[in-house]
């Protein structure tokens, strides 16, 4: 596998977490799962690194401890076409215990930080009026193109 690839540790739910994204995400499939053994560290049959893809992007999991958890200080960011797609990647992702938050960004149910935007964002922000797309933006949990385009008008 070449480029870069994020590896995100989990506590002891990477396989969970894997099933998780790769239900959401269309375009995706699990790779190569490697599973602890008989001398451990983790339980025997528990996954130990689990190789995935979302649209295309490779990702690692590990089951690493509780040693380290996720923070908004990295996320991922998912690109939309339109309201439908932002809708759906935003409810699937907030979901049973996900937390949204401001300005496009949830955490997901294992604490990941992800920010659902359109991608008509980056052109509405510099805009004439994008002072105006950045006040709206920023009353938003969920981005709404149509406020923002009309906030651009």
């Amino acid at each position: 596998m070449k480029g870069i690839t994020p590896f995100l540790w989990f506590n002891d739910d990477a396989e969970k977490a894997i099933q998780f994204y790769t239900s959401v995400f269309k375009n995706s499939k699990v790779g190569h799962i490697s599973r602890y053994g008989d001398s451990g560290p983790g339980p025997k049959g528990q996954v130990m690194v689990g190789e995935f893809e979302l649209n295309g992007q490779p990702f690692m999991a590990l089951n690493g401890g509780p040693q380290f958890k996720f923070n908004e200080s990295v996320s991922f960011v998912i690109r939309c076409e339109n309201q439908a797609e932002i809708d759906y990647y935003w409810s699937k992702l907030s979901a049973d215990g996900g937390q949204e938050s401001m300005c496009g960004w949830l955490k997901d149910p294992f604490g990941l930080s992800w920010q659902v935007v359109p991608t008509v964002l980056s052109q509405l922000m510099t805009g004439p009026n994008a002072g105006r797309v950045m006040q709206a933006l920023l009353q938003m949990r969920k981005l709404d193109i149509a406020t923002l385009q009309k906030a651009a008008a």
